[in-house]
């Protein structure tokens, strides 16, 4: 199905047509017409989907519609702040010829500024739960104009800890509204909140994704833990790695592994819950305009994030859920481009390992050929164990040496 065929709004269509968009994909053909009919939606499909687009262009057709009285009247919900900030760049893309004003209020950023844009007046409203209910509880976020609440990645957020927030966010919006439930996942957690959020809904699911983009080069290396990163640095050698995307399965392992490519005088930028809001947006600016070419990230501040043009994604550890495998490695080999996903696994890891491979149903190509490589069936330490910190190398080295740009 075509664009052109839901018959938008003429300004709307030319900032949808600007951005690219031609053919809907399955969620955004499923959910559009039900929510342009102001149904309640209960939708799990996964992330990379188009969800974003699935809702926020019925909600700006139909505030084209609306009477223009002044006050929020949809507002967004999502897990983490780099989502939140991706989602109202997206609103602002499609509404590019419209009059809407979307903003976003998030966690870690500067309040005063963000009460003062509120004040100035807002249709769209893109929010972390912890800010909103901030905000909400000093009546700075006036609720009785919504008309529209979107909960996005409900499974994260529930993940996250964040329903009870949800909950008390939703108390305090007017009950005569539609709701929307976007979720990559569908817990029996998710279905009762579902239930008890929504009125006489729709559901609609997705097929999950269980293989990844054919343009996409999956490899595999069995290595020790403590020889992740000699092996990281061989590959930089060996392998043109125009830009890389490293998931950590911690902040701590995400610090780790900036510190050891720092003793290196390797640049490289760091994402997590952790990091201050302005340091994370700094932080991927800086990589998305390919300023560094290495950007370390643990999945929840990496969610949703679209990055264009990336050669490389690099599994430093494993995902404990074979779902986000596909997740990750999604994110390059997009457009029609080519793209390299590099998986490292060692002893502890096996069990994600084979519930990856379940998903796939099909073996990851495994690498050999490396100074690193790991015996699985021996439980002796890797013969070959290196010190990355404590290894002396030569000053007069450049980066060059470990890694192509």
């Amino acid at each position: 199905m075509l664009f052109t065929e839901l018959k938008l709004k003429r300004k709307l269509m030319q900032g949808i047509k600007e951005s690219g968009y031609i053919n809907l994909t399955p969620i955004q053909e499923k959910a559009i017409p039900y929510i342009l009919n102001n149904k309640d939606v209960l939708a799990c499909a996964q992330t990379g989907t188009g969800k974003t687009a699935a809702f926020a262009i019925p909600i700006m057709e139909s505030l084209l519609d609306a009477s223009q009285e002044s006050g929020i009247k949809a507002l967004i919900i999502t897990p983490t702040r780099e989502l939140a900030m991706q989602i109202r760049d997206n609103f602002r893309m499609y509404g590019k010829y419209t009059n809407l004003k979307t903003s976003v209020v998030v966690g870690g950023a500067n309040m005063k500024s963000q009460i003062r844009v509120l004040k100035e007046g807002v249709d769209i409203l893109v929010a972390t739960p912890g800010r909103l209910l901030d905000l909400m509880n000093q009546k700075v976020v006036k609720t009785h104009n919504i008309k529209t609440v979107v909960l996005d990645e409900a499974d994260t957020m529930l993940d996250m800890g964040f329903i009870k927030d949800i909950e008390k966010i939703i108390s305090k919006i007017p009950s005569e509204r539609q709701t929307l439930l976007f979720s990559a996942t569908m817990p029996s957690e998710i279905r009762k909140l579902g239930e008890k959020l929504l009125k006489n809904h729709i559901n609609i699911q997705i097929d999950a994704v269980s293989s990844p983009a054919p343009l996409i080069d999956q490899s595999l290396y069995y290595v020790d833990k403590k020889n992740k990163f000699n092996l990281l640095l061989e590959i930089f050698k060996k392998q043109e790695v125009k830009s890389a995307l490293i998931f950590t399965r911690t902040k701590i392992g995400a610090d780790k592994l900036a510190r050891l490519f720092n003793s290196y005088k390797i640049p490289n930028e760091v994402i997590h819950g952790g990091k201050e809001q302005r340091k994370r947006t700094s932080a991927l600016k800086r990589f998305k305009t390919g300023k560094t070419n290495i950007l370390i990230a643990t999945d929840v501040a990496a969610h949703g994030i679209d990055i264009s043009g990336l050669s490389h994604v690099i599994n430093y550890d494993l995902p404990d859920q074979a779902e986000v495998y596909i997740h990750r490695i999604g994110r390059t080999g997009r457009a029609g481009e080519k793209g390299t996903a590099i998986s490292f696994c060692d002893n502890s890891q096996i069990k994600n390992l084979k519930a990856i491979e379940a998903l796939l149903k099909e073996k990851i190509k495994l690498e050999t050929n490396h100074e690193y490589h790991l015996d699985l069936n021996v439980k002796s330490k890797h013969k070959h164990y290196k010190n990355p910190v404590k290894k002396s190398y030569n000053k007069k080295r450049t980066k060059k040496n470990y890694y192509k740009r």
